[in-house]
Order: C-alpha cells, then structure tokens, then sequence
C-alpha cells in the first residue's frame, strides 16, 4: 500500500472502527455475515463495554489461520486489547494488499475476481 492508501485506512479505523472491523469481518467470513451485521455488534459491544476487542480479537486469529501468517510478537487478545486501532488498521491492510476491495464486500470482490461462490442450497424438497 502506498502511503495517502495506508494514511486512508489509519484515519477510517480512528474515527470508525466499526465499519472498518464490519468490513474486516465480511471478508474473513466470506460473506457469512454482512459488513452492517458485525460492525454493529462491535460498536455495541464498544460503547456498551468498552471492550469491542474480545470480539474482534477472534476475527484476527481467523485471518491468521486463512492466510498462515504467524503469531507474532504476541497473541492475537494482547494485540487488540494493547492497541485496537492498530490491531483492525493492520488486518484491513493486510486484506488490501491481497487484493480486496474493501469498500466492495465478499459478494462483490468474488465477482471482480471471477470467483463464483457455491450454489445456493433450499432445505428441504422441492418439486
């Protein structure tokens, strides 16, 4: 990332963190959950109890695990809880420099790849 690209996501993850981590999340979960979902849960969390990491810290050692990228200096709980903002401006880099959109979504970042997710399944029977 350049620099105005990684001044951008320090000034997005200051002063919205929430819709930085919902982004983050969209991504890590492929999809699963939506970027207005998880951001609103860490926002509750965060203004409720202030404690918004012990969500994302979870979505950190996710990212981790996709991509094996190693645990290091320290545990991915010490790095959210010690520095937050840090912590979510490095995870959404760390996607960017893979190639997401951001902005963009799961949904729409698998279609700009020429990705096609899997088929949508009905439960039950059908005629």
């Amino acid at each position: 990332m350049t620099g105005p690209d990684v001044c951008a996501a320090g000034c997005l993850t200051f002063f919205c963190p929430c819709v930085v981590f919902g982004r983050i999340a969209e991504i890590v979960d492929m999809g699963a959950t939506s970027c207005c979902a998880s951001g609103t849960v860490y926002a509750a969390l965060a203004s409720m109890t202030g404690m918004g990491c012990l969500y994302s810290c979870g979505y950190r050692s996710r990212l981790r695990e996709q991509y094996r990228l190693k645990e290091t200096p320290c545990g991915d709980c010490c790095v959210h809880w010690f520095c937050e903002a840090c912590a979510l401006c490095q995870e959404y880099r760390e996607l960017k420099s893979r190639g997401f959109d951001m902005a963009l979504g799961w949904q729409a970042n698998m279609e700009k790849m020429g990705k096609t997710t899997a088929p949508q399944t009905h439960a039950g029977m059908t005629r």
